[in-house]
């Protein structure tokens, strides 16, 4: 039976999985100073570094959860939230049932059982939902199997609807003790349209306003930190990452060509590469422009690149900055990074945006409380 006490002002106490640069643990707190981080773990040593600079570092595991349960007892919570990493499900076509990355998933489903949570929640890619790991985890929430004593349910949330400037369509997984009911899901605050109940979509230029446009600086300082037994690049704030790259003349030729809205299928036939010539379908994303009137697409993990998707900044001749791309995903600009520009763009890729963890964390609340 789930310990049902609690209060307004009872402390929350959490296990946060697969942190990564604390994405989730961040909008968590910006929501309510009731959630208390018990563990954070986090393979990554980058990704682990950054969290301990945001976060108490005291919480930090930097490691694989599966060295993690090994080592240390895990202790009880009233919240596990953090989803395994997506990889070993996002090409369905070529899963390996015995993929290392398959097993994270039992990892998962042994610290729930031992922390014994009220609540758990994960975010992941759309693909989810039709995933081996899916049913897997269905069956291991039987009542007769090792975490029978829980349930959940499933569904694709936009990130956009609970203000963020970003189309980002993620998979939401909450479970539930079965002693308690299931809470539901945050119920959305924004709109493509603004009605009487929604505001409308937040843009990029609300994101963005006040950031100059344009930029010249290619490195972060030279500043480094240690982390462990290790020298990592960093610690930067959010703002030290307004950093563009170098491109080639024939590059920004291209980009003049392609307004916003637009792709690669703007530039003339003459500045086209043979290659381009001959493929004329595919993404329309590729080398495209954002636009400010609108949300950004899925900030990724190489939205420095033009040639991965539309991550052409609205007016200058450049892909996104760290900056940009950090601010469209709700982080603060004195949230501190560390690790390669390349590192800190995965981290900054594969985090929760912020108004999305906050609306689950107020979510949490109201259900924690209610009981």
């Amino acid at each position: 039976m789930v310990d049902s006490r609690s209060s307004s002002r009872a402390e929350i106490r959490v296990l946060d999985l697969f942190s990564g640069a604390g994405g989730l643990s961040a909008g968590l707190s910006a929501e309510s100073n009731r959630f208390k981080t018990l563990r954070a773990i986090e393979h990554d040593s980058a990704a682990a570094a950054t969290y301990a600079e945001n976060h108490d570092p005291e919480t930090v595991f930097a490691g694989g959860i599966e060295h993690w349960l090994k080592s240390e007892e895990t202790p009880e919570a009233d919240v596990v939230i953090g989803g395994p990493p997506c990889q070993g499900f996002s090409a369905l076509g070529k899963q390996e049932q015995l993929d290392e990355r398959n097993q994270l998933w039992l990892r998962y489903a042994e610290t729930i059982r031992k922390a014994k949570p009220k609540y758990f929640v994960l975010e992941n890619v759309p693909q989810f939902l039709t995933s081996v790991q899916l049913a897997r985890f269905k069956r291991q929430c039987q009542p007769s199997q090792r975490l029978g004593a829980y349930t959940f349910q499933a569904m694709v949330l936009n990130a956009a609807d609970y203000g963020a400037a970003q189309v980002r369509k993620r998979v939401i997984l909450i479970g539930h003790h079965r002693d308690l009911p299931f809470p539901g899901f945050p119920t959305a605050t924004h709109a493509k349209v603004e009605d009487a109940t929604h505001a409308e979509w937040r843009t990029l230029g609300d994101v963005l306003d006040g950031l100059r446009p344009a930029v010249t600086d290619i490195d972060p300082p030279d500043r480094t930190i240690e982390f462990g037994d290790t020298l990592l690049p960093g610690a930067f704030k959010t703002s030290e990452l307004h950093l563009t790259r170098h491109y080639e003349p024939l590059s920004i030729k291209r980009f003049r060509h392609i307004p916003a809205d637009g792709n690669r299928f703007d530039i003339p036939k003459k500045l086209l590469a043979e290659c381009w010539k001959k493929h004329k379908s595919g993404s329309g994303d590729v080398m495209g422009r954002l636009n400010f009137g609108k949300p950004s697409v899925t900030i990724r993990t190489e939205f420095f690149k033009p040639e991965k998707g539309r991550y052409l900044h609205p007016t200058e001749h450049r892909a996104l900055t760290h900056h940009e791309a950090a601010r469209i995903q709700g982080f603060a600009d004195d949230y501190k990074w560390v690790g390669s520009k390349v590192a800190i763009a995965r981290q900054i890729g594969n985090a929760v945006p912020i108004p999305l963890a906050q609306a689950l964390g107020a979510h949490l609340v109201s259900a924690l409380d209610a009981q």
